[in-house]
């Protein structure tokens, strides 16, 4: 047994209420294990800043169903409690093809795939519905009866009325879903003093928030109050189950990789960086922003996603850091670049007031932040053999970014199209020189293997050529 936290739409408040629960059962001295179901990166930052422990994403479509299932299995064993905070609103997914069976044609599956619902149903979880209720009364009976008479496979375990304005209106809330016979498992009331800042990507990240701890203190304080924990407890309990089978993993030689995570850095699914330490790799965490230079003797570097455009004078005034960068990737070294750290790989970034930051030179172009926001998830076919995968071979990955570059590369990566649908998204990714892979992509590597083994295999060359920098 485990716990979702669900909303009705997006914006109801289920990351408050996610928050406050995990700050409650920490304050207790309860282990707890949380999951993120998406390919979000910022929830999961504030997730493990309140349990101390790394939060797992749970993505069908950046991996499988038996992922999923596997990835809950095993971290959920791990501690005393599990909660998975949603996406969206509870039945907000996309479209799923597969074959017709016997006749070879495609036939679409419901919207739902990848939605919270569909996360509920393949763990058969109970679902905690959150309802914002600042702009209704009786209404939210409606909403409650709707919710959990639309798919009778989902197990709506109670609500939580969020955004409460007064007694009375609680009084109004719940004599509308008295006849419905559901639990209100939280009342939690308008809280001006409890908000988290936001900026043109989401939330913003942990690191970036002096108060954050303060904040979570009083997240914690509200939980102590606003739950009904003689229901929720015995709902949060993580009971073992039967371990699926995973693959065994062979380690390789080790190498050291430079993963850079600092403010600018940030985007990094725990799972991708937990294969490459499986696969024999030592992980040395540096700041571009910060440090004076690269790590010393590393045959790798790996450079996630996050807001270099937020820190880009700062980037491009440590130009020491960007000099040995770029003389590194000129010497050889194999490089990973996602979002942000493609950005970085670029001559300049154009930041939203227009300025333009020198960066790191290794790509002719330029970043230009914008107010177009490019988001959803990829199918993207490899156009050619690159630092990680070899051509024809399809990969899925997830674009969430506000930025355009000023040229295309000569020879891209990928041809990209939108996962639901046929539609062509272009060509993208940068493979020159031969050693980078930067790529707006964001790639989940846990039902992708042989991706992280690729490009530890490319940096042994590195250490066996004898090459440090």
């Amino acid at each position: 047994m485990a716990l979702v936290i669900a909303g009705e739409r997006s914006g109801v408040g289920k990351t408050t209420v996610t928050l406050t629960l995990l700050a409650s059962l920490r304050r207790r001295d309860r282990l707890v294990q949380s999951f993120k179901v998406g390919p979000d990166y910022i929830d999961p930052m504030f997730h493990q800043h309140v349990t101390g422990r790394a939060c797992r994403n749970l993505d069908p479509v950046l991996t499988s169903e038996a992922y999923v299932q596997q990835c809950f299995t095993r971290h959920s064993q791990l501690s005393e409690y599990s909660l998975v905070e949603g996406v969206m609103g509870l039945f907000d997914g996309i479209g799923h093809r597969e074959l017709g069976m016997g006749h070879g044609q495609e036939k679409q599956k419901s919207t739902d795939f990848a939605s919270t619902a569909h996360i509920a149903r393949l763990l058969d979880l109970p679902v905690v519905l959150v309802i914002d209720c600042s702009r209704l009364s009786g209404s939210v009976a409606a909403i409650a009866h709707g919710y959990r008479s639309f798919d009778p496979r989902i197990k709506i375990a109670g609500v939580v009325l969020n955004r409460v304005g007064s007694d009375r209106h609680l009084s109004l809330l719940k004599d509308s879903l008295e006849p419905l016979q559901l639990n209100i498992l939280g009342v939690m009331r308008r809280q001006d003093n409890i908000t988290i800042p936001d900026r043109h990507l989401g939330l913003v990240p942990t690191a970036e928030l002096p108060e954050l701890n303060a904040l979570i203190d009083r997240l914690a304080d509200l939980g102590d109050t606003c739950f009904d924990w003689q229901r929720l407890l015995p709902l949060l309990k993580s009971e073992p189950l039967s371990p699926s089978a995973s693959a065994s993993l062979s380690p390789l030689s080790p190498v050291r990789i430079a993963v850079a995570r600092d403010r600018a850095f940030n985007f990094y699914y725990q799972d991708n960086l937990d294969l490459l330490q499986q696969l024999g790799a030592e992980l040395v965490f540096w700041s571009p922003l910060e440090d004076a230079g690269i790590p010393k003797d590393i045959q790798g570097m790996y450079f996630g996603g996050g807001f270099p455009e937020v820190f880009a004078q700062q980037l491009a005034e440590n130009t020491s850091v960007c000099h040995a960068v770029k003389t590194a990737i000129l010497k050889g070294m194999p490089t990973v670049a996602e979002c942000g750290g493609l950005m970085y790989l670029c001559d300049q970034i154009i930041d939203f007031e227009g300025k333009s930051w020198s960066m790191a030179g290794v790509l002719p172009t330029s970043a230009v932040m914008g107010g177009r926001l490019t988001l959803g998830y990829r199918r993207a076919v490899a156009l050619q053999d690159n630092l990680l995968v070899k051509a024809n071979t399809t990969v899925y990955g997830h674009e969430f970014h506000r930025s355009h570059l000023t040229l295309t590369p000569t020879q891209p990566l990928f041809e990209t199209s939108r996962y639901d649908c046929e539609e062509n998204m272009g060509c993208e990714g940068w493979g020159l020189p031969a050693n980078i892979h930067a790529s707006y992509v964001h790639q989940h590597w846990g039902e992708s293997r042989e991706i992280p083994q690729q490009f530890l295999k490319e940096c042994l060359k590195v250490a066996s050529s004898g090459m440090w920098i």
